[in-house]
């Protein structure tokens, strides 16, 4: 069982110097990609509003504040003592609920690299767990302090830039290593075991993602995962919380919604992007999804971020 971060020594000083280092390195900065593949940090100085995209399979920590991450109709919120842990990309609405500006949310995120997992899978066999009933690709887990204190010293790697690809491989992999010997461990061999059905959905996913835009049909999808219709329905739901029609809508939405704020193009010629074929259906999914229609919602982001 998994020592929750308080069971070690140290752990709260260590909680604290994650979120002093993540404050350092970003230095007021909402958001840093760092040198470290996959790694990045983020840093905001008040609660935000709900923001849609698409989440790589990921491992998430906080140093400071709390966020909350919704997919399908399931909820999920971490802190400093929890991390969150996506196996699969999940279209996800995500709001930051706790910060100001004594008191900054500082956190990171890190994409998991499922050949380095599969390695290790088959390297170290013994810290597979039995495969768990539980599907959905997203999942709280407490923070151990083994896990914490690797994900400090990947931090400190990037005070010394020099040290970054020689280290920062072993100590990622280190990090993979305790995520697969804890309990989170089932959830991400699905994912990369090529006889489960995870392995299958993810197949189908990737398919999605690099054809979101286009007409879909899911016995196209179904054929690609080597599953039934019926099958497929069922394990695409299990592990996304959504149905694939579901699914392929919230990512053309995300998309719609970054093509409109960081290209600065309409909500007619967003909506044709993504592969609405009527703008008017367009508006009205947008508004159900985001709260307020296409520009009206754009406009107020470019506001909250002056």
């Amino acid at each position: 069982m998994a020592n929750p971060v308080g069971t070690d020594n140290g752990p709260v000083g260590r909680a604290l110097g994650l979120a002093a280092k993540i404050e350092t390195l970003t230095a007021g900065e909402q958001r840093l990609d760092t040198a470290v593949k996959g790694l990045t940090l983020h840093r905001w100085d008040h609660p935000t509003d709900p923001t849609s995209y698409l989440l790589p399979p990921s491992i998430c920590l906080i140093g400071q504040g709390q966020k909350q991450v919704v997919v399908g109709e399931g909820t999920f919120i971490y802190d400093d003592c929890h991390f969150l842990i996506t196996s699969v990309d999940l279209p996800v609405v995500t709001r930051i609920i706790e910060a100001s500006e004594e008191k900054p949310y500082l956190g990171l995120s890190m994409e998991l690299d499922l050949r380095v997992l599969s390695q290790l899978m088959m390297e170290h066999p013994a810290t597979v767990e039995r495969p768990s009933k539980d599907s959905l690709g997203i999942a709280v887990s407490a923070l151990t302090g083994s896990l914490l204190n690797a994900f400090n010293r990947l931090l400190e790697l990037l005070e010394t830039p020099e040290d970054v690809s020689a280290l920062a491989p072993l100590i990622q992999q280190e990090i993979f290593y305790r995520l697969l010997s804890g309990e989170q461990g089932a959830r991400l061999r699905q994912i990369t075991a090529s006889g489960q059905h995870g392995y299958r959905i993810v197949r189908a996913i990737d398919w999605l993602k690099q054809h979101f835009n286009e007409s879909m049909k899911v016995e196209v999808l179904a054929d690609k995962a080597g599953l039934s219709v019926s099958a497929f329905h069922h394990h695409f739901r299990a592990m996304t919380a959504m149905t694939p029609l579901q699914f392929q809508k919230k990512m053309r939405l995300s998309e719609a919604r970054r093509l409109m704020l960081t290209e600065h193009i309409d909500a007619s010629r967003a909506a044709f992007q993504v592969g609405y074929e009527s703008p008017s259906q367009f508006s009205r999914e947008y508004s159900r999804l985001f709260g307020a229609p296409p520009m009206q919602d754009i406009r107020r982001l470019v506001q909250a971020s002056a």
